[in-house]
């Protein structure tokens, strides 16, 4: 096959916009479509080197297995085996564990799966802090790698003509699988190879076209300005244009993918493209792009568990450069040499493979037991009693003294019935419903308690919105329908003075940076866009708190307490791990703690649209509480101080949060009921 340089210029302008956007640079928002730009390359190129060796007779299965070992291999080997150090000195167990289960994944070709399973959006903040997540693309190709030659060859035997056809039409059927799986299936939809092997079949399709002789001796098609111009515009688009509310992938990917294969074709010598991307630095940043790609990722996440925050753009540039500098060490003394001609290393295919198969072995026992340890759990025995680690770590745990309303798991269809405060002769009657919200601010109520009978019905994952649909939730909608009709059926019979509605509202309402949870009308099969989701929560809220009030009970709607983008256990056991529970490490504990927690502005735009929504509905025996200025500092709401965390996730609260705002609560009940004795509807300040 002759050597086109400006597909190693291709590759530079695929794998630098995946490095920038993955370093958290915001020009590069669809900078993850060089993932995209990499799959049709690769399909190209293997297809052209199939097609010739099956055209002249001599494909072998065991050579082309060979080729794939020298190229994948000695490279991932070297940085998986660099990570090992610094994830056992600064990852918690939870990510050991979870770094345990991509060493095995990565040496069986099935980390796309791995991820997918995990749960883990490519976008979250949660998949930056994974060292190999960039490891699913790896994995999409060699699962492609161990079909594709073995079905080009089973199936030569209807003809070229056809056999091309067959691929074409295999790439519009995976195409057309991506409309349906962005939709309904987002995470499968991203990683599995099923939504994402027609890229490589896109190239594979541009190796048949370049591998065409008619008549006339040249291959097909010829070069063309005005096509691989707009190709390589295509591209650029996307890196620039698209993000991660883009669907992707779908009809979209076509932007990246269609310009690719427009370059592929028609960039030939002489084109002001192939001159463009034959520049010197853009070849040799395609030479190592294979070791770029491998590095950055394993650079960006490790910084970001050992700063506990987000690292300032500088530095993340400077690994960005590092990852460069990295790729070329190892594409000289790591790559070349496995691959060099007439002898490289380990010259015979018999050592290949069992090279291959005793460093796989390796990589993967050290993966499982990491994985079935639950990552090492005993590297935090290093906790100095009385420190301030120890005193956070025991503010996530549940006071002996427990309520009598234990938590419902999903999928019980039920929410029921509860007694967690029951005085002697209570003023009021009070029942709080919602979701796992509900269950995590109900120690708040102890000081309400102690002159009111508070009950609970709570179910984890329903919103307390009677006759509507969830859609994209953890599970069956129709469990959520009953429990509502459930939690209407206890204040018809119950008698109960106060309905109290609690729940992480924002997620029911619609938000733009998710997909999964939305609300439509009981009844109604298709899911929501947001514009209509967000119009059935405010519709069906307002229906509910009417339908509470018909029943003769007042309303109280408690606003959700502010959302964070870390998990509190996670920073604090990271914090040990890093040694700063002693010496100066409190006050850097404490600027991790205010520097990980969400801003008022961030936590606006997540929550702003119900705040809002919940504020329309105060009237007549109807309030609204709200407590987030009790975690407010500094243009910041808090997950926890020097005493404690407020939070046991990024959004429910701890028994020391719930404890932080008992006192508002009961000033704003007390106010309540003074109220209601008197007959008004004026809302109390939390």
């Amino acid at each position: 096959m002759k050597y086109r340089s400006e597909i190693d210029g291709l590759r530079a302008v695929a794998v630098v916009p995946v490095i920038l956007f993955h370093a958290g640079f915001g020009a590069f928002s669809g900078g993850y479509v060089g993932v995209d730009v990499f799959f049709v390359i690769s399909g190209y190129l293997i297809t052209i080197i199939l097609l010739n060796e099956i055209e002249a007779g001599t494909f072998s299965i065991a050579r082309f297995y060979e080729r794939r070992a020298r190229r994948i291999v000695p490279a991932l080997s070297v940085v998986m085996l660099a990570c090992l150090p610094f994830a056992w000195l600064w990852m918690i167990p939870e990510q050991l564990k979870e770094f345990g289960q991509s060493l095995t994944a990565v040496v069986l070709s099935v980390s796309n799966f791995l991820f997918w399973k995990q749960e883990t959006s490519y976008f979250a903040a949660a998949a930056e802090l994974k060292p190999l997540l960039h490891t699913w693309s790896l994995a999409v190709e060699e699962q492609y790698y161990l079909f594709a030659p073995l079905t080009l060859v089973l199936l030569w035997r209807f003809g070229r003509r056809r056999l091309f056809w067959i691929v074409v039409a295999a790439a519009v059927l995976g195409l057309l699988a991506t409309e349906w799986g962005w939709r309904y299936a987002p995470r499968a939809n991203f990683y599995l190879s099923q939504f994402r092997i027609w890229e490589l079949q896109v190239g594979s399709i541009c190796g048949f076209l370049a591998t065409s002789h008619p008549p006339g001796g040249k291959n097909l098609p010829r070069a063309s300005n005005g096509l691989s111009a707009l190709g390589l515009g295509m591209i650029l688009f996307a890196i620039f244009a698209f993000d991660k509310n883009t669907p992707f992938p779908s009809l979209y990917t076509l932007v990246p993918v269609g310009g690719t294969a427009l370059v592929v074709l028609f960039a030939h010598k002489g084109t002001v493209v192939a001159r463009v991307l034959s520049a010197r630095v853009l070849v040799g940043i395609g030479l190592i792009s294979y070791s770029a790609y491998l590095w950055h990722q394993p650079l960006f996440a490790f910084a970001r568990i050992r700063s506990l925050v987000e690292p300032e753009p500088a530095l993340m540039m400077a690994l960005a450069v590092l990852s460069m500098g990295l790729a070329y060490l190892s594409w000289r003394f790591v790559e070349q040499p496995f691959r060099r001609r007439p002898v490289p290393l380990l010259p015979s295919r018999r050592a290949v493979f069992t090279a291959t198969v005793l460093v796989g072995v390796v990589f993967a026992t050290i993966g499982l037991y990491a994985n079935l340890s639950g990552g090492v759990p005993s590297r935090l025995d290093r906790v100095a009693p009385g420190s301030y680690a120890e005193t956070l770590l025991a503010s996530l745990r549940r006071p002996s003294a427990k309520l009598d309303c234990a938590p419902v798991p999903p999928g019980e269809n039920r929410a029921p019935l509860c007694a967690a405060f029951t005085p002697e002769n209570p003023k009021l009657r009070i029942l709080l419903i919602g979701d796992s919200h509900a269950g995590s601010i109900l120690r708040a109520f102890a000081g309400v308690g102690r002159d009111n009978a508070v009950y609970q019905m709570a179910l984890p994952g329903c919103p307390p919105i009677n006759r509507t649909a969830l859609h994209r939730g953890a599970f069956d909608m129709r469990e959520c329908q009953q429990a509502t009709r459930d939690q209407l059926q206890a204040v018809r019979e119950g008698g109960f003075d106060v309905v109290v509605l609690a729940a992480r509202w924002s997620l029911y309402a619609g938000r733009e940076d998710r997909r999964f949870f939305a609300l439509g009308p009981e009844g109604d099969p298709s899911s929501p866009s947001l514009e209509t989701s967000r119009a059935t929560f405010s519709s069906h809220l307002a229906a509910t708190v009417q339908d509470y009030r018909a029943l003769g009970a007042a309303v109280v709607l408690i606003d959700q307490v502010p959302e964070h983008p870390v998990m509190p256990r996670k920073v604090i056991e990271q914090a040990v791990l890093l040694g700063l529970d002693h010496g100066s490490g409190p006050a850097q504990f404490e600027q991790a703690v205010e520097e990980s927690s969400t801003t008022l502005e961030a936590n606006g735009k997540v929550q702003g649209f119900a705040e809002a929504e919940l504020d329309k509905l105060r009237g007549e025996k109807v309030w609204v509480l709200s407590f987030d200025e009790l975690f407010a500092h500094g243009g910041r709401y808090l997950w926890g101080d020097r005493n404690g965390a407020y939070y046991i996730d990024g959004d429910h609260l701890s028994p020391y949060g719930a404890a932080l705002i008992e006192p508002a609560m009961t000033a704003a009940f007390t106010k309540i009921a003074e109220e209601l004795k008197a007959g008004g509807s004026a809302p109390p300040p939390p």
